[in-house]
C-alpha cells in the first residue's frame, strides 16, 4: 500500500483539529518506534491490569516480532507518543454461515487495551478472504479518558477496512468488565473465549472474550 493511501485512510478516521487536547498525528509504526510502543503498552496496562497481572505486557522482542507480522498504529502528540494499536490482516477462514453467527456475538483494551496491527507491505483482497485482528490498544494513563482509544479505535478499522478486511476481531479480558460496554456501542459482539497467555503471570484466573466486528465496504 502506497503511503499517500495510507495518510489518506488513517486522516479520513481520524478528525485531527477537534481532538480536545491538541493536534494529533496519527501514523504507521516504523521499527525504530520499538522501544516508544514497549514503554506506551506497559505503562497503560499496568495501570489497567495491575490489580490482576504481575508481568509487563511486552517486551522490545514481541514488540518487533508483532512488526513482522503486522503493524501498530501510533498517535503522537507535541512529538511525543500518546497511543498505539495492533492490527494484522489474517486469512478468513470461516465461510459465509460462520460469519453471520459471528456478527449476532459481543474486544480487549489497556486502559484501553486490545491488540491488532496490519503490515505496511499487505496487499487488499477481497472482504470474504481477509480478516484483521486488532489488540494491544494502549493510551499513556495522562491521555485516558480524553478520546484518543476512539481515535485510535477508529483509525485502525478505517485502515483494515481500506486493505480489504470484511471483520475486525478483538480480544477482551473478561475481568476487564469495564470494557465491555465501550465495544458493544462501536458494533462488537460476543463470538468466543480463548485463554490467556501462559507466559503472563496473573494473580487471578482469566481468560479472553473474543469479539467480532463487520466492516461494511460502503459507510454511506
Amino acid at each position: 500500500m502506497n503511503e499517500a493511501l495510507v495518510k489518506e485512510l488513517l486522516t479520513k478516521a481520524t478528525d485531527l483539529n477537534s481532538f480536545p487536547t491538541g493536534p494529533v498525528h496519527v501514523r504507521l509504526a516504523k521499527r525504530a518506534d520499538a522501544e516508544g510502543i514497549v514503554i506506551v503498552i506497559n505503562r497503560a496496562f499496568r495501570s489497567a491490569e495491575g490489580s490482576f497481572v504481575e508481568d509487563d505486557r511486552v517486551d522490545l522482542k514481541g514488540v518487533l516480532k508483532l512488526l513482522d507480522t503486522g503493524t501498530f498504529l501510533l498517535a503522537e502528540s507535541d512529538g511525543q507518543l500518546k497511543g498505539v494499536v495492533y492490527v494484522e490482516l489474517r486469512p478468513n477462514a470461516q465461510n459465509d454461515e460462520s460469519h453471520a453467527h459471528r456478527e449476532h456475538a459481543v474486544p480487549e483494551a489497556a486502559g484501553l487495551s486490545s491488540g491488532v496491527v496490519f503490515n505496511s507491505h499487505s496487499q487488499s483482497s477481497s472482504p470474504k478472504s481477509l480478516r484483521a485482528y486488532l489488540g494491544l490498544l494502549a493510551v499513556d494513563p495522562a491521555r485516558q479518558h480524553s478520546g484518543l482509544g476512539t481515535l485510535l479505535m477508529n483509525a485502525a478499522e478505517e485502515y483494515c477496512r481500506g486493505l480489504g478486511a470484511g471483520f475486525m476481531d478483538i480480544k477482551v479480558v473478561n475481568l476487564r468488565e469495564e470494557l465491555f460496554g465501550f465495544y458493544h456501542r462501536r458494533g462488537y459482539a460476543q463470538s468466543g473465549t480463548s485463554a490467556f497467555p501462559r507466559e503472563i503471570r496473573t494473580t487471578q484466573s482469566c481468560h479472553f472474550i473474543e469479539m467480532s466486528k463487520p466492516l461494511p465496504e460502503d459507510l454511506d
